[in-house]
């Protein structure tokens, strides 16, 4: 088959048809009680798409350009921001469905906004940062621009007391940035997740079939973490899913609660296919 014609076809089927430099961002650890909560911002964790805007494109965390439309993007500023491309809970699927696709849906996209929660060009502390995104929310003109809600709190029994409503509304957690902390490029314990129950990537190494109700489909994958931990999930699955398995050698998220003295996730369950923006 002729090059170009194989480069057709790339762009054809390919949700991206710009890449740009991966951005350098900041990631979180899992949140450990034991630090003073009166240090800590704490915002909502929420289940969109992470976007970076670095003045022209939002791009993903794998430094693809997401097709926006201009009239989306415009009043957005020329500072760099971080943040989350949303509807609203539980819409995890949808959003992504939306800002994967090659020509833009002009309706589709008027569902979505764009949820900042830092500058990574920043480099004053969180809570100076906390001023700035506001001053950038308030002077754009932008309906498609906004900010995470964030606030502080006096005790971790209030901590947990916030998770519980949150939780209750459908929404997936919360996130803990220290005031005093500036934007860093990498996982770091200033900036932690909270959720009722954790959550971790592996690489599906087998589809093992299933019995009874699930003859003739998937019973579980058998996976391995980034540590080498290689172990059985059977749960979370829908029927579509259990009929469409994620394929051997992609990257997936799944939730768990604790681990065994071995290392291994209990009561591991199957969230989706991770985001491969």
């Amino acid at each position: 088959m002729p090059a170009v014609l194989i480069f057709c076809l790339t762009l054809l089927f390919s949700p991206f048809a710009q890449s740009a430099t991966a951005p350098q961002i900041q990631l979180a650890t899992i949140y450990h009680q034991d630090i003073n909560i009166q240090e800590y911002w704490i915002s909502e964790k929420l289940d969109g798409v992470r976007a970076y805007w670095n003045g022209k494109n939002l791009i993903s965390r794998q430094g693809n350009i997401f097709n926006a439309p201009l009239w989306f993007t415009n009043g957005f500023p020329d500072t760099p921001l971080d943040g989350e491309l949303w509807i609203k809970r539980n819409q995890f699927e949808k959003v992504s469905g939306i800002v994967r696709k090659q020509q833009a849906d002009r309706e589709e996209w008027k569902k979505i906004s764009f949820m900042i929660f830092d500058l990574p060009g920043s480099l004053v502390d969180f809570s100076e940062r906390i001023k700035l995104m506001e001053k950038i929310v308030e002077n754009s003109a932008s309906p498609y621009l906004k900010m995470i809600k964030q606030q502080k709190l006096q005790s971790n029994p209030e901590l947990q007391l916030l998770l519980e409503q949150v939780l209750a509304k459908g929404g997936e957690g919360l996130m803990l940035h220290r005031g005093s902390a500036y934007y860093q490029a990498k996982r770091s314990k200033d900036l932690m997740k909270l959720k009722k129950h954790q959550d971790a990537e592996a690489v599906v190494l087998q589809h093992i079939p299933g019995k009874g109700r699930n003859s003739g489909r998937l019973g579980a994958l058998l996976v391995k973490t980034e540590a080498g931990i290689i172990f059985k999930i059977g749960g979370g699955f829908s029927d579509l899913e259990r009929e469409n398995p994620p394929a051997i050698g992609s990257t997936i998220t799944y939730k768990y609660i604790g681990k065994t003295k071995n290392d291994v996730p209990r009561f591991a369950s199957f969230m989706r296919i991770r985001e491969q923006f």
